[in-house]
């Protein structure tokens, strides 16, 4: 039974998803990061808001950890670096709050447009500052004078709001803003010229947005290309009297360039649910009256707070339970109806992968390219975790610790070619995977295909037929296609107390380069390893083990 630790306050929904399906789940809030690190190597999933920081250190005394649930979109508090280098699985719950959190970013700028929170204070501390007539008598316009209301406001109608972020959150805001007749502009680079057509915005760059925005609002994770987005020469940049709105991430924006700007008058006032350092009890904004300010409510309403704590336990049941993989912020998403069909051909990528690496481990330079080949049924599917599964079989003999969720990163790191090729072709087999490494030795492929019941099996080395089940313990020898090897071979294994659970033969020509893949009872002992590499007419001999 998988066990998940829930360190952070989740609906009791959540809890119960959880156990219903067959999950041990531990609540245990408020710890102290010695507390979780002491603990958390009994569980294998960790679901967690804000509050619990997913360190190296807490990953690091984790070896059972497959995923951590973020419940929430942001995952600031996950070290998604090390988790990705651990193999840990990391999701959030992008769509559970959104709607909040886009209703709150629309109530921030109504509340900055007509100053709502300053004027509350003022009419329930017993004024009335309303525009009035300061004169001894109403119709002697000459002798008195109109005070300018402390309260004036301005309407959204029409003006233009400019969204730095466009994704899901985005998209909502500027659905309710075209509703409220606002002109909407957006940056975001990942935004396609047909969604910006869908969603009623016009795509600009940030220059131009900066120049054109009556109400900036800002929708972007933060990331080390997002960070301090609205710098100080951005704010600069930005149309005068324009008013901003930041219910994303704090490091967004320069804060002290922000106050400097709403105190020259340069900008006329800033909406802030989030700051750089949270909890924020100081600050340079909190004295200005033109700042409205909320301690990151965002996602702060019943429904969505049982909304993504449902979302994250769901998606962790499915994943530990079935493989599915949902909303993951460093692996390919595996869908709950996909994972069941994807689960056999992920299989067969893993074994042909782990071959081929077995088979290069024994090079003195390292893999350059790797190269994963879909035909028939395997070029329909998703093939994205195929071609992580097929990495982590191939890198796992090398590196150790090596699963779908570190491979393609490990690959990168290390200057690997990965490349994917679809056959349109419907060849002898209704599927066929071929897993092919280079290194300065050469190329070496490996094939397979998947029998009745989903069953691996393999049908090709290095072009060469040789049809054969995967045994847990195996024999690969090159040798050269001469009468007396096969005779020579057998009784060396006999000889050594050996028994040849399956034997498979293939050659490229009669006389050239053949191949035998024995499938053994167990592993083959180094002492009997060391005889057969001495036969006549052995070329190589690898164990391999799956």
């Amino acid at each position: 039974m998988p066990r998940v630790l829930i360190s952070d306050k989740l609906s009791p929904a959540a809890v119960a998803i959880f156990r219903e399906r067959g999950i041990e789940a531990d609540v245990k809030t408020g710890l102290t990061p010695a507390e979780l690190r002491a603990i958390i190597g009994e569980y294998d999933g960790l679901a967690v808001r804000s509050a619990t920081k997913v360190t190296r250190e807490v990953l690091e005394a984790a070896p059972r950890l497959k995923v951590v649930g973020r419940a929430g979109i942001g995952v600031d508090n996950v070290d998604v670096t090390s988790a990705t280098a651990r193999g840990v699985v990391v999701m959030n719950t992008p769509f559970g709050n959104a709607i909040t959190t886009a209703e709150h970013a629309i109530a921030m700028m109504f509340a900055l447009a007509r100053q709502l929170p300053e004027a509350s204070a003022s009419t329930k501390a017993g004024k009335w500052e309303k525009n009035r007539f300061m004169g001894v008598e109403l119709f002697a316009t000459k002798a008195g004078k109109w005070e300018k209301n402390r309260f004036m406001g301005v309407e959204l109608f029409a003006k233009t709001l400019g969204l730095i972020g466009c994704g899901n959150i985005g998209g909502i805001v500027a659905d309710r803003a075209n509703g409220l007749k606002m002109k909407v502009i957006a940056f975001d680079p990942f935004l396609s010229e047909k969604r910006a057509v869908e969603i009623g915005v016009e795509k600009v760059e940030l220059p131009e947005l900066l120049a054109r925005a009556d109400f900036i609002t800002l929708h972007a994770p933060m990331t080390e290309q997002t960070r301090n987005i609205l710098s100080r020469e951005n704010i600069a940049r930005m149309k005068k009297g324009a008013r901003l709105i930041n219910c994303a991430r704090g490091g967004l924006v320069d804060e002290v360039a922000l106050a400097e700007a709403l105190q020259s008058g340069h900008l006329a006032g800033a909406a802030l649910d989030v700051f750089e350092v949270e909890p924020a009890t100081d600050s340079p904004l909190f004295a200005l009256e033109n700042v409205v300010c909320t301690p990151h409510l965002g996602a702060a309403t019943n429904e969505a707070q049982e909304n993504v704590a449902l979302q994250v336990a769901e998606q962790m049941s499915d994943f530990l339970l079935t493989g599915a993989v949902s909303n993951a912020i460093n692996m390919p998403s595996v869908t709950a109806e996909e994972a069941p069909r994807l689960k056999p051909y992920m299989e067969l990528a893993r074994l042909l992968g782990s071959m081929a690496g077995q088979l290069s481990a024994g090079q003195d330079d390292a893999i350059k390219a790797i190269r994963i080949e879909y035909e028939g049924h395997a070029a329909e599917l998703n093939r994205r975790p195929l071609t992580a599964a097929a990495l982590a079989g191939v890198l796992t003999p090398q590196m150790g610790a090596v699963n779908m969720v570190n491979a393609p990163v490990l690959a990168k790191e290390r200057g690997i070619d990965v490349a994917e090729t679809i056959m349109e072709r419907r060849g002898e087999y209704q599927t066929l995977l071929t897993v092919s490494v280079t290194t300065n030795h050469g190329e070496r492929s490996i094939a397979g295909t998947l029998l009745a019941e989903n069953k691996p099996r393999l049908v090709a080395i290095k072009g060469i037929a040789v049809e054969a089940d995967f045994a847990p313990h195996m024999l690969y020898v090159t040798n050269q296609d001469k009468p007396g090897f096969i005779g020579r071979f057998g009784t060396a294994l006999a000889e050594a107390g050996i028994n040849i659970g399956t034997l498979h033969l293939g050659r490229a020509a009669p006389g050239g380069d053949a191949i035998c893949l024995v499938g053994l009872d167990g592993p083959m002992p180094e002492a009997v390893l060391a005889e057969v590499r001495r036969l006549p007419l052995v070329v190589h001999a690898t164990p391999l083990k799956f």
